[in-house]
This record gives structure tokens, C-alpha cells and sequence, in this order.
């Protein structure tokens, strides 16, 4: 598990508003949400149809396009 340094915000209440991490600890939570998306995506279009090489240049040509 990754270990996060934290500081809290508090309000005039002491209530915890906010928290603080330094930003090499944001980067790996950063990354790891992203590869967690990618893999979700990933395992929804398994069993999607395919696109061969030119089907997906034809593809990216009309998204660059619009």
C-alpha cells in the first residue's frame, strides 16, 4: 500500500476542511487512477470488434477532421 504523508486544513472550527500531499505522492495516485481507468476500459471493449491498421487511420483522419 502507498504511504501518504498528509497534512490537514483546518477551519476557524478545526474543522478538517482540506488535506495536503507533497506532489510526488499526487503523481503515483495521479497514475494510478489513470492505469485503473485504462484497464476498466480495457476489460468493457474486450469483446468489441477490431479495427485493422487502415479501418483506425481512416478513423483518426475523420476525428482530426471535425
Amino acid at each position: 500500500m502507498l504511504k501518504i504523508a498528509k497534512k490537514f486544513v483546518t477551519d476557524e472550527a478545526n474543522k478538517k476542511v482540506a488535506v495536503q500531499i507533497d506532489i510526488k505522492a499526487f503523481n503515483k495516485i495521479e497514475e494510478i487512477l489513470e492505469n485503473y481507468g485504462l484497464v476498466k476500459l480495457m476489460q468493457e471493449t474486450a469483446d468489441s470488434e477490431s479495427l485493422d491498421l487502415s479501418q483506425a487511420q481512416n478513423y483518426y483522419r475523420e476525428l482530426k477532421k471535425s
